[in-house]
């Protein structure tokens, strides 16, 4: 069965939705993410083939360059400001979607930490989860 999730940022002007299984799921401690997040990590589903993610309505995007030298967009809902998914100059059927938009959060179940080098003290994750310093390479 293809699982299906959808969501919304917090005004409701910004609506996702994404089909199939997540290559994914993840929370990203790396610097970048923090000052995305307002806090010690980000969170995301990541979903990897064309036209799996659908995202209705308008965003505003930011970008940043990441450790491989490639861009990543940050998009946000211009109306409330939240963080709603990522997408990269690199990989452009790559995108990644902040689980807190769902409708059903409890459909996020994560595996692992990225940029685990770089977490606050005060941020702690799970530790039954994989962590990685960096990136993992597959």
């Amino acid at each position: 069965m293809t699982r299906k999730y959808t969501g919304q940022c917090a005004c409701g002007t910004v609506r996702i939705e994404a089909v199939g299984e997540p290559v994914a799921e993840l929370h990203c401690q790396c610097r970048h993410c923090q000052l995305r997040s307002g806090t010690g990590h980000s969170s995301f589903l990541v979903f990897d083939k064309p036209g799996t993610v659908k995202i209705d309505g308008e965003t505003r995007n930011w970008t940043v360059v990441a450790d491989s030298g490639n861009e990543k967009h940050q998009a946000f809902c211009p109306d409330c400001g939240t963080p709603t998914h990522v997408t990269f100059a690199a990989s452009p059927d790559v995108t990644a979607i902040s689980p807190s938009l769902l409708d059903r959060p409890g459909q996020f179940m994560p595996k692992l930490v990225t940029y685990a080098s770089s977490a606050v003290p005060w941020d702690a994750q799970e530790p039954l989860l994989a962590r990685f310093d960096k990136l993992p390479t597959s």
